[in-house]
């Protein structure tokens, strides 16, 4: 559930997005998000993220599709949980980048329930030839 819902009682379009979010974690990884004792799943795939270790959240049955494709479904999934409402994208958003090999996706900022929102908010990551790059707004 959103934080908001969570903490307020309060639903809105960005709620749908969060719980999107969480569950596109949940295919990706094979695991119920209650399934990470203490912390969840969007938590767990921060850590992975921050790290650089993306792939230890891929459920080994999904290894010997495109890894990089699969990155972009994590990337997006995290996008989606981040604990800003306001920074969660609109679900058009997601349509369009699920559909699109080539555009700018933004960098995830922490998701809700964790404390390292390490990344800036003008990073942006460039999906081009399924080869990820990392570039700073300036």
């Amino acid at each position: 559930m959103a934080p908001k819902y969570v903490n307020h009682g309060q639903i809105s379009a960005k709620s749908d997005v969060f719980s999107f979010g969480v569950m596109l974690l949940e295919i990706i990884s094979g695991q119920k998000n209650n399934s990470f004792e203490g912390e969840g799943l969007a938590a767990f795939a921060w850590k992975r993220w921050v790290e650089g270790k993306p792939e230890m959240v891929i459920d080994p049955l999904l290894m010997k599709n495109p890894r990089n494709e699969i990155i972009k479904l994590i990337q997006i999934g995290l996008l989606c949980v981040q604990e800003n409402a306001a920074k969660r994208p609109t679900m058009s958003s997601v349509i369009v980048w699920l559909g699109s090999e080539t555009i700018t996706i933004p960098l995830p900022r922490g998701p809700a329930f964790t404390r390292n929102n390490s990344l800036s908010e003008n990073s942006k990551m460039s999906v081009s030839n399924n080869i990820f790059t990392e570039m700073s707004c300036r």
